[in-house]
């Protein structure tokens, strides 16, 4: 073992707190909106009206939130929904991405590992299922409709017509 590895009996810290912090800056200094992908189960404190598929998409840029916390355990912010004041708590380990709504830069993360297995009282092979295309495919789900109302700072873009409409910014996975 090299003299600057962990020990393999301690854990380590994750890495997605700072990769989250790093990312949100990043945004931040070139003048992007940030958005967090969460999934929401019980421990995540959100407007339960705008989850779809166990997923909310969070508008995080300094406009949107009051007394943002980027913290190693949760992430903590005042938003409006509706017009609104509301309370927002996300563990860290529930983001499944953070990117930029103007041109869809960013990371995504694995599901969380309690996602697996709480299933919401179905069995667990059904839950694995249907958790699973949450990550990374239907990550665009930052700009679908629902997504749109939250972080109330009123320049979100328009919602696409439909079909012939220019194709919405998707996840690019950096590497």
């Amino acid at each position: 073992m090299a003299p600057h590895d962990p020990p393999s009996d301690s854990p380590s810290a994750s890495t997605r707190p700072y990769l989250i912090r790093a990312l949100h800056d990043w945004c931040t200094d070139n003048g992007f909106t940030p958005y967090l992908a969460v999934y929401v189960d019980s421990s995540v404190r959100v407007p339960m009206e705008y989850v779809k598929n166990h997923e909310i998409v969070l508008n995080v840029g300094f406009e949107a939130t009051s007394a943002l916390h980027l913290g190693n355990e949760t992430i903590e912010f005042k938003a409006r929904f509706g017009g609104v004041a509301r309370d927002i708590l996300v563990p860290v380990d529930h983001v499944i991405a953070i990117y930029a709504r103007e041109n869809g830069q960013g990371m995504a993360f694995p599901l969380p590992t309690q996602a697996d297995r709480e299933g919401d009282g179905q069995n667990s092979d059904a839950t694995a299922v249907e958790v699973e295309p949450a990550a990374p495919v239907n990550l665009r789900l930052a700009t679908a409709p629902a997504a749109e109302d939250e972080g109330g700072d009123g320049d979100e873009p328009p919602t696409p017509a439909g079909p012939g409409t220019a194709p919405r910014p998707a996840l690019k996975r950096v590497k």
